[in-house]
């Protein structure tokens, strides 16, 4: 198949993208496909006369190493010249998603993983892998997902939805979590203990949302469970060296244990994958997700978020999941597609 690998975008999580997405088209490659990796905000920069003769050219296949620190977006658009200033896609970019078979999301955060992309290709016509635009807006928007939670008896930590022009911004108790509400790889997410910590979390949160969710700190062991086509994955459990797990500790080697499977009984397990279908179910996903769990000291599982696009770095969780059931890389990316074009039929 022609497939159409896009990445990058105008997000604080830009740079995981840029590397799940090389890697997926890599793998695509290996398999026979032609896959062509696009930066969604830049478009294709290469010369072409018809958009389908990109997918003969030559590729690159070098994948550079994460980051420790966020992307500065403004340097970023400062990088595009020609296409407009207020454009947040590539000038050629439906054109050239039109030419492809499907087009492969690797985005992540904003105007990836919040149904924008997804609401401007289904207008346009462009078949792409993933959850729609509504199950994506749901699900990235964590005040919204809270509230489908607990209508549909999934437990999560209680909070509040904090504004950035809200005149009470107290924090519910202490101690608690402060992160944007609509973005993911852990970006402007702290965790306070006190009022001191807890204004400098409203500051550092405030940088990349204009409103946060605070929410109880809850103690225990983190756990992730992937969705796809239907069936819950192998549940795998997170250890971060120190601290939490932040931006720094998910995409840097060695600063994380993640074992999976997890060491959990039997039962603890299937009540993981159970839960984590009734989220998919609730927030009205579609295709693939993974599901953030806190499991606490008395054995409660409770649910702080879905991820639609979750990463697919060689550090990321969902493919670390698939391999514990045997499904290899480039096998999971074929399953990915396979189940989207199902939609479409």
């Amino acid at each position: 198949m022609n497939i159409i690998v896009l990445c990058g975008g105008l997000s604080m999580e830009r740079d995981v993208s840029i590397k799940s997405g090389a890697m997926i088209a890599k793998a695509l490659r290996e398999k026979g496909h032609k896959a062509v990796l696009v930066d969604a905000f830049f478009g294709y920069q290469g010369e072409y006369t018809k958009p389908a003769e990109i997918f003969d050219y030559p590729v690159d296949d070098s994948i550079a190493d994460i980051p420790e620190q966020v992307p500065d977006l403004e340097k970023i658009k400062a990088q595009r010249t020609g296409q407009g200033d207020d454009s947040r896609v590539g000038a050629n970019l439906i054109e050239i998603c039109l030419a492809a078979d499907i087009v492969f999301l690797a985005l992540h955060g904003s105007d990836g993983e919040d149904g924008r992309m997804q609401a401007m290709f289904d207008i346009a016509g462009v078949k792409y892998t993933g959850c729609g635009y509504m199950g994506s807006a749901i699900a990235m928007n964590k005040a919204v997902a809270k509230d489908l939670f607990r209508a549909n008896g999934i437990r999560t930590p209680e909070g509040r939805d904090i504004a950035a022009d809200d005149t009470d911004k107290s924090a519910p108790c202490f101690p608690c979590v402060v992160k944007p509400r609509s973005s993911g790889s852990s970006v402007g997410t702290s965790i306070a203990n006190n009022d001191e910590e807890y204004q400098a979390a409203l500051r550092e949160g405030f940088k990349y949302d204009s409103h946060l969710i605070v929410e109880r700190y809850v103690k225990g062991r983190e756990v992730d469970v992937g969705v796809i086509a239907g069936c819950a994955l192998e549940p795998i459990e997170i250890r971060p060296k120190s601290g939490f797990f932040d931006y720094k500790n998910k995409y840097q080697d060695g600063m994380t244990d993640e074992i999976c499977p997890a060491d959990f009984p039997v039962r603890v397990k299937e009540e993981l994958k159970e839960t984590a279908l009734r989220v998919f179910r609730a927030l009205y996903l579609q295709v693939y997700a993974r599901m953030d769990f806190i499991i606490d000291g008395q054995g409660i599982i409770w649910c702080l978020e879905a991820n639609t696009l979750p990463g697919m770095t060689p550090a990321s969780l969902m493919p670390k999941e698939a391999a514990a059931e045997g499904i290899e890389y480039g096998d999971l990316c074929e399953m990915i597609i396979s189940s989207s074009l199902e939609r479409y039929r």
